[in-house]
């Protein structure tokens, strides 16, 4: 699904985590997992009542939709399967933040794409 989500991407690098958060690295280090990992661990986590715990919901191009956080490289995906149907913005960003603070305690990364070897 990140395929057809961030076929834009180009030559950008990005990591995915378990419940779907994605890390977009613009500026890849050596190491892409530790970085992601890295970023996710420092500005995932939510905490209601602050910017760690805002978000937009974006349509997108695939069934579902991008869920942004406070971190502009940071966002998740929300499946249509993920939410009740009808589900508005609110119910499908609070499902992308949740996934978000998931991810950022548990650091799984399910799939790494190295936009620099497209060059």
């Amino acid at each position: 699904m990140w395929d057809v989500v961030l076929r834009e991407s180009g030559k950008k690098s990005w990591v995915v985590f378990e419940s779907g958060t994605c890390v977009l690295l613009r500026e890849p280090e050596v190491d892409l997992v530790q970085q992601a990992t890295r970023l996710l661990a420092e500005w995932g986590p939510v905490h209601v009542g602050t910017p760690a715990g805002d978000f937009n919901v974006l349509r997108t191009d695939a069934p579902g939709w991008l869920v942004t956080s406070h971190h502009p490289a940071i966002f998740n995906y929300v499946a249509p399967e993920d939410v009740e149907a009808g589900a508005g913005d609110l119910l499908i960003g609070l499902s992308g933040r949740n996934f978000r603070d998931a991810d950022a305690h548990r650091l799984r990364v399910v799939r790494v794409h190295d936009g620099r070897a497209a060059s």
